[in-house]
């Protein structure tokens, strides 16, 4: 009989993560593992499974199959004739003739699996720093069985089949010799143990889902993009390896004035045609309160003024940054009949010629009646 496509065994699509490689399997292997389901064909069922895992989370072996398919793992076919079945390429031959390249024990302990959240902060928050508290799904410890997946008071037993090992002796022919590999136990798939009784919270995973609420301190100067990592809050490890971590990834929402640029400030100032030409004294927004600026006589549109230290402090300590002030001269669009006539004035005193283009329509019709 034919095997199933790996992926399909996971039901996943080629090229799924690592991570969701990992995911489908604990799924999978909770549904059908012989010490939870007693149905007809959940042993052979477990077995594929783990089968299909024991390849697709290992690099070498993943990317051979994906390449050569079955032929490439020895068992229905091979290269040349040969059987390469277990290994995940040329370097694990070698180094199982030159004594390289030890397989790291399954029954050591492993840290957890980091986590990523995305964080969506305000402004001024990310500016002077703040706490939240954030709900995070995730994998933790079963608090029944303290994670050993058995039911408290029932026993667990060393696995029949690999002896409390973990590992399991293959041995496969290959184009240099009969040659024995370890790979993880399909029984007990690496652990070494038997549980006769399964949690019944945990359904023997020593492991659930929970939301859990975790307290985050946002760093003052925290720019959109940047990530903090929350030490020991991603998933339990294994083996009593300890917990992975949690990355929280913050995105920071605009402000209605300011821009922010590394740790500079920048802002937008409007003044009249007759502050910029005569010159003001004004008095100007920054994150760390106002304070007065003063605008010499003719300044042009686009003069940037700098405020030294009004930015934003370095997330690393390394100062505070600026603020800039561009100026935008406006030009009045509603003007009254003196300020119109004060303008032609002006450019009459000097020298110019203008020829008056009126704004809109119904300028143009108060004119016309009024014979301008």
């Amino acid at each position: 009989m034919a095997k199933r496509d790996y992926y399909e065994v996971l039901g996943l699509s080629k090229g799924a993560s690592k991570d969701e490689i990992k995911k489908a399997y604990r799924k999978l292997s909770k549904q059908y593992h012989p010490d939870i389901n007693k149905e007809e064909g959940a042993d052979a069922k477990f077995k594929e499974i783990s089968e299909a895992y024991e390849v697709l989370s290992d690099d070498n072996k993943k990317a051979q199959y994906d390449q050569f398919g079955h032929a490439g793992m020895g068992q229905n076919g091979g290269f040349g004739g040969g059987d390469f079945g277990g290994f995940g390429g040329f370097e694990d031959i070698f180094s199982s003739f030159f004594g390289g390249g030890a397989r790291r024990d399954p029954n050591a302990p492993q840290k957890g699996n980091d986590l990523q959240y995305q964080m969506t902060v305000d402004f001024e928050d990310a500016v002077f720093g703040a706490e939240r508290d954030i709900t995070v799904k995730k994998e933790v410890e079963c608090d029944v069985c303290d994670g050993s997946g058995a039911e408290p008071g029932s026993s667990v037993t060393t696995c029949p089949t690999c002896k409390g090992r973990g590992q399991v002796g293959v041995e496969q022919n290959t184009p240099f010799g009969r040659i024995r590999t370890e790979r993880a136990c399909p029984d007990c798939q690496g652990t070494g143990k038997k549980i006769e009784t399964p949690c019944h919270e945990c359904g023997g995973a020593g492991t659930k889902i929970k939301n859990v609420t975790i307290k985050v301190t946002i760093p003052a100067g925290v720019d959109n993009g940047q990530q903090i990592r929350v030490s020991g809050q991603g998933e339990p490890g294994i083996n009593g390896g300890p917990a992975g971590d949690l990355y929280v990834v913050f995105r920071v929402t605009p402000h209605e004035m300011f821009e922010r640029d590394g740790d500079d400030i920048f802002y937008t100032l409007d003044l009249t045609i007759a502050q910029a030409a005569l010159g003001d004294e004004i008095e100007i927004p920054t994150l760390h309160g106002k304070v007065r600026l003063t605008i010499p006589a003719g300044t042009q549109t686009g003069k940037r003024f700098r405020l030294r230290d009004k930015g934003v402090d370095n997330v690393h300590g390394y100062g505070r940054g600026d603020q800039y002030v561009t100026v935008n001269v406006k030009t009045p669009t509603d003007m009254t009949e003196r300020q119109i006539e004060l303008l032609r004035e002006f450019a009459e005193i000097d020298g110019e010629e203008i020829n008056e283009q009126h704004g809109n329509f119904f300028d143009k019709t108060r004119r016309f009646f009024r014979g301008e």
